[in-house]
């Protein structure tokens, strides 16, 4: 069994060794289909306009599910996309091998991405969450630095089977957004999923901090659109994603995203340190 992730290796490690720990892979097929849509819909802008269409799936686990339905998925929206998944594990990558095929590849690696060109989209789910807080921004701006123009970074987490998701989206230069998407059915509250948070985020779910000031102000709307239920969950998350918005809260896209019980909000509302309606 993999012990506890101690502190991460140097960021900017002249050793030639990945850079990183060995976290403990659990994974699942299908986990992250919420986040892939995301990515499809969204923000398939940024896939389609890459020069390079290089997308990395980092840590994907113990088995390499994850990369392949990244794969398959990805392909709908830009039929030459590559994507690599890299693992700092050696026998994980060894067990993927036999999986490659043209566009599909994997290799060993951590956080320094030492792979040929620039990607466009990193997706790193259920990785940091295994680190310390304190190694999360120095992570966040080794991976921000690989980017290519107009290039994303995927911190997320998720629950075992992907019912409760939530990513933080980087460019190169800053955090964007916070998006939460959650099954109908799956929780009593919204604010259930605070326990799915980002690593940068889940220690600041406390009262005072923005973040768990978003938290009930989820709440409070879900409660308030009680009376749509009887149309059913998605009108009623449509509800409260417009009471959040018309409270001032800078949530984006809008009923086709909410629709899936999914929420995005500006990064500038869950930052540690900054103003919420």
């Amino acid at each position: 069994m993999v012990q506890k992730a101690e502190r991460v290796n140097a960021p900017h490690s002249r050793s030639g060794k990945p850079v990183g720990n060995v976290t403990r892979g659990t994974t699942n097929p299908n986990r992250m289909r919420r986040v892939d849509r995301w990515l499809t819909g969204p923000q398939a802008w940024r896939l389609r306009a890459a020069e390079d269409p290089l997308v990395v799936d980092l840590g994907y686990g113990a088995t390499p599910a994850t990369a392949v339905e990244l794969f398959d998925r990805l392909r709908t929206t830009r039929p030459d996309v590559r994507v690599c998944g890299v693992e700092i594990e050696p026998e994980r990558v060894r067990a993927a091998k036999p999986l490659e095929r043209p566009g599909l590849s994997f290799q060993v690696g951590g956080f320094e991405l030492a792979l040929p060109g620039r990607p466009v989209l990193v997706r790193a789910f259920n990785v940091l969450r295994q680190y310390e807080e304190a190694d999360v921004a120095g992570i966040w701006r080794l991976v921000q630095d690989r980017l290519s123009p107009g290039g994303l970074f995927i911190d997320g987490t998720c629950d075992e089977i992907g019912r409760r998701v939530t990513w933080i989206a980087l460019d190169a230069e800053r955090p964007l957004s916070l998006s939460m998407s959650m099954r109908f059915g799956s929780f009593d509250l919204p604010s259930d999923i605070a326990e799915r948070l980002p690593k940068a985020l889940i220690h600041r779910n406390v009262p005072g901090d923005p973040v768990h000031k978003l938290m009930q102000a989820m709440d409070r709307a879900w409660l308030a659109s009680a009376p749509l239920a009887s149309f059913g969950n998605r009108q009623r998350w449509q509800g409260m994603c417009t009471a959040l918005r018309d409270g001032g809260w800078p949530v984006q896209d809008g009923p086709a995203r909410w629709r899936l019980g999914e929420l995005t909000v500006g990064w500038e509302a869950v930052a540690p340190g900054c103003h919420q309606p």
